[in-house]
Formats: structure tokens, sequence, C-alpha cells
């Protein structure tokens, strides 16, 4: 694993409060409603956080087209503070698409605050050179089911101003 220069960095702002961005990374409930490419699904029973500093991210994610085609996730992190950073090395496995073979990442995720309650998100993996282009579209399509996500959050919290809508 390279760990001197990504081979990805994607950026991106959403239009919510950055507390609710970092909560999408680290609540299992909602990162099954947003994680992985267009179609895909997280099954809720496949996730496990334990996220702090020596910690760990799990989940397996199921292809849309081969359910046959299942991808498990490991993150052990490295670095946690609380809304504004998640660092450390994802390991990918299982059952994967032709022509990927199990790989290990260096990952860091970054919450920024904007304008106007916004929220930017920098992303930095240390990627076999051949995945950066795959992983980049794959974030891509994993961000426009976020960006429902949090519009869907948002106006749940409008509706019912006083009620929780994602648990703390």
């Amino acid at each position: 694993m390279n760990t001197e220069t990504p081979q990805l960095a994607v950026s991106r702002v959403f239009d919510a409060p950055r507390q609710l961005v970092y909560r999408a990374f680290t609540d299992p409930d909602h990162l099954a409603a947003w994680w992985g490419p267009t179609g895909n699904s997280l099954p809720r029973d496949t996730i496990e956080f334990d996220v702090r500093p020596g910690g760990y991210q799990r989940w397996t994610e199921v292809n849309a087209a081969d359910p046959r085609l299942r991808v498990h996730v490991h993150i052990d992190l490295t670095d946690v503070v609380d809304g504004e950073l998640l660092e450390g090395v994802m390991r990918v496995g299982g059952r994967l698409q032709e022509g990927i073979e199990p790989f290990e990442t260096r990952l860091r995720v970054e919450f920024h605050d904007e304008a106007d309650g916004r929220t930017r998100l920098e992303i930095r993996q240390w990627l076999p050179g051949h995945l950066a282009h795959p992983s980049e579209e794959g974030w891509h399509q994993a961000f426009t089911k976020l960006d429902a996500a949090l519009t869907n959050s948002q106006a749940v919290a409008m509706n019912h101003r006083g009620v929780q809508v994602w648990p703390s």
C-alpha cells in the first residue's frame, strides 16, 4: 500500500450540517441508507461499528445485478475526532466483481463546516492504481444516495420539530 500520495481525492459539499453528515458515516442505520454504488444494498444486520481510535467499522455490500457478489469491508480505525475525522485502514474482500482482487487501502475522511450550514467532505484513499477510477465513480454514486438521505432526514426533522430523527 502506497502511503505517500493518495491515488484518490474527492471533495464534495453537502447541504446539511457537519454533525449530520458525520453521523451518516458513523451510525449503522444511516450508512445502510446510502452506502455503495447505485442499486447495491447494505443489509443492516451485516453492519458492526465501534467508532473510536482503535475501533472498527464492518459491513457487507450486496451487488444489485448479482446478489452472489458480496463485498466485505472492514476498516480498522486509527484516528477518530468526533464530527471532524475518520481515518483507518480499509480491507476489501469477499466475492468481488470479475477483475477485482481483495485489496487494502488507507482511508481518510474529513468533515469541514461551510457557509449556510453546509458541510464539505474531503476523502483521500491510497488505492492500487487500477482501482482509483472505479472507486471514484462508486463514491459519486454513493454521494447521490447520501444527498437524498440527508434531504429526507432534514425534511422529517422539520415536520417533527422536537423529535429526534437520527439517534445520537
